[in-house]
């Protein structure tokens, strides 16, 4: 093999993580050389049996279950332009317009979110005023949020952090966060919201008060302005699925990739090292077994502990920082019940739970509510989170008790009385990365610290987005930007 740096030589690109960024990578590096007619090798790495990591779909008799996420959201356009250019279109479906809508626990009872509040914000007030979820003194503090003065920045910088439980408390008070926007943001990030950065996960909370002082003014503006125009994705809706599960995508992209490249299966890489005229060797595992190969450029895609781990011995002040971004885990216990065992009538696409509950799980998915093909006819499929970073001890549970805890308090908070046909626990550990304060400034010092080694790349969930298109859009700029690179090739630096 020519390990030449000519621009005209195949080039020869590893892709460590086979999720969907690694996945999105590898695809987005393929098109590229394609479009620009050069010649390129894609090997993807992955440490499981399969493609897919947190997102995969169980196929069970005449049903599906997602193991991961189950939608994107559709106003972050990478994953439905992904879609679109695979081809894809027509399996996408929308979310039920029959059950939309969410549920927050309220002294044990399921009580309805208000119409028109969004994770933060109310735009409507008559359904802030009816609702049960808040005293009227929570209600009136909530109220005020419209008189008060903006925040007055403490350095200048547009860039100023804050936790979402200081914002929130400052804004519309304790009672809010707790009963109201604790739960809703947990059931995204699944983070303490004393630590979570409101900078890094919603930005725009940030600047609706910069630039219209009041959240509650920002998002009756908003709304006025959505009527007379069209709002992106609007032809799914917000939150778009597959009709055959996540799977769709996944396998689309494994078959894009396999196509052109070679996924390496069972085989977690170990070491990346560069090598002194051009390049990087990584060293893989497979059934015991350490091989290395010689590769021009890598795109690193997997969690940051273990990205950590990869580059150790020649970029320790790198390693050293992706080593702080801190991951929780969580376990989904997906269960199938009869309709007619659940006293509640699940009339929303799921509920969430407020930790001031002393609840021990902290969401459930009522998943065939939400789309289409997720359970029999007079079944419904129920998916409960466990864990977080609000509970990691229950983690610490066997699986049989972690499925005897959430069958205990389904029928405590659910009404459910009969035994599931089908039960499934899943383990999602050291899954979601948490971004705390600071974590911004932490990810800009990484990428600093990154661009230090001339083709080497890193994309994910754990950088600027949790979400499959965050996900999608890191790996496809990490794409570009080594493509870009590999054109114009430079040496790898040492430390």
């Amino acid at each position: 093999m020519n390990h030449s740096t000519s621009s005209k030589a195949t080039k020869r690109i590893a892709v460590v993580g086979g999720g969907v960024t690694g996945l999105s990578a590898a695809h987005r590096l393929l098109e590229l050389a394609d479009a620009q007619q050069q010649s390129i090798e894609v090997t993807l790495f992955e440490s499981q049996p399969e493609t897919g990591g947190w997102i995969g779909t169980i196929e069970q008799q005449d049903y599906l279950i997602d193991t991961g996420g189950d939608m994107f959201i559709t106003n972050k356009p990478a994953a439905i332009e992904l879609c679109n250019r695979l081809g894809l279109e027509d399996q996408l479906i929308s979310t039920n317009q029959q059950y939309r809508g969410a549920l927050i626990l309220k002294d044990g009872q399921p009580v309805p979110v208000p119409l028109g509040f969004e994770l933060m914000t109310p735009s409507r007030i008559g359904p802030m005023l009816k609702t049960p979820l808040l005293s009227p003194a929570g209600k009136l503090r909530m109220g005020l949020e419209y008189f008060l003065p903006r925040r007055h920045s403490t350095t200048g910088l547009d860039q100023d952090d804050e936790s979402l439980a200081h914002f929130v408390t400052r804004r519309f008070g304790e009672e809010a966060l707790t009963r109201l926007i604790q739960p809703l943001v947990a059931g995204i990030y699944t983070s303490d919201p004393e630590k979570l950065s409101l900078r890094a996960t919603l930005p725009r909370f940030l600047d609706m008060e910069r630039d219209h002082r009041s959240l509650i003014k920002a998002i009756r503006k908003q709304k006025r302005a959505a009527k007379s125009a069209d709002a992106t994705g609007a032809r799914y809706g917000l939150f778009a699925g597959f009709r055959g599960g996540m799977q769709t995508l996944i396998r689309t992209l494994a078959e894009r990739v396999s196509e052109r490249g070679t996924i390496l299966f069972s085989q977690p890489v170990t070491k990346i090292k560069p090598v002194a005229e051009s390049g990087y060797e990584v060293t893989s595992e497979s059934d015991g077994d350490s091989q290395t190969q010689h590769f021009d450029a890598v795109i690193v895609t997997t969690a940051t502990h273990h990205a950590a781990g990869m580059t150790a011995d020649f970029a320790p002040e790198l390693s050293n920082l992706l080593s702080q971004i801190e991951y929780a885990s969580t376990a989904i216990l997906v269960n199938l019940f009869k309709l007619s065992d659940i006293k509640h009538p699940l009339n929303a696409f799921g509920l969430v739970i407020p930790a001031a509950e002393k609840r021990k799980i902290f969401a459930i998915a009522f998943a065939s509510r939400k789309f289409p093909g997720r359970a029999p006819e007079g079944y419904v499929q129920l998916r409960t989170f466990v864990g977080g970073a609000m509970q990691p001890e229950l983690l610490d549970h066997s699986d049989e008790e972690l499925t005897a805890i959430v069958q205990s308090e389904l029928a405590d908070i659910l009404g459910v009385t009969g035994e599931p046909q089908f039960s499934k626990l899943l383990r999602h550990n050291q899954s979601m990365p948490q971004y705390h304060l600071g974590h911004l400034q932490l990810v800009e010092e990484i990428e600093q610290q990154a661009a230090r080694y001339s083709q080497l790349e890193l994309a994910g969930n754990a950088y600027r987005g949790v979400g499959i298109p965050d996900c999608i859009h890191s790996a496809e700029q990490a794409a570009e930007r080594l493509f870009a690179a590999m054109l114009t090739p430079a040496s790898v630096q040492s430390p």
